[in-house]
């Protein structure tokens, strides 16, 4: 279960970080789209761990656990976002809100592709 701990833990790390560049990037003193940046490499992550160890039941319980948690791990994050600060952001935060989604939408065809591949 300690691995997929930490490859969450890596993802959220780095989401974060991401999030927080990309904000002071367009003027924002917010994290911006963080915790989509934490899905996705988890996602990518995770499938590039299929690839290279194969299935992995102790990387896949540590995740599976931390999954059932990840929803209230976003509640308490979007918690403490400026929100006044988003809706008078205008364009910008309906741009820091859509692009995510969409990049989402079109990488789903793609890791599903890959992964009826290295089945």
């Amino acid at each position: 279960m300690i691995y997929g701990v930490a490859v969450l833990a890596a993802c959220f790390i780095t989401g974060k970080i991401a999030g927080e560049l990309l904000g002071q990037r367009i003027g924002i003193n917010a994290n911006v789209g963080g915790v989509g940046f934490s899905m996705a490499l988890l996602i990518l992550s995770m499938e590039w761990l299929h690839r290279i160890r194969g299935r992995d039941e102790q990387l896949e319980s540590g995740i599976v656990f931390w999954s059932n948690l990840y929803i209230p791990v976003i509640v308490a994050m979007s918690a403490c976002q400026n929100v006044s600060g988003a809706i008078n952001g205008g364009t910008i935060a309906l741009l820091a809100g859509t692009i995510p989604v969409a990049l989402c939408f079109i990488m789903v065809p793609i890791i599903s592709r890959m992964n009826r591949q290295s089945n």
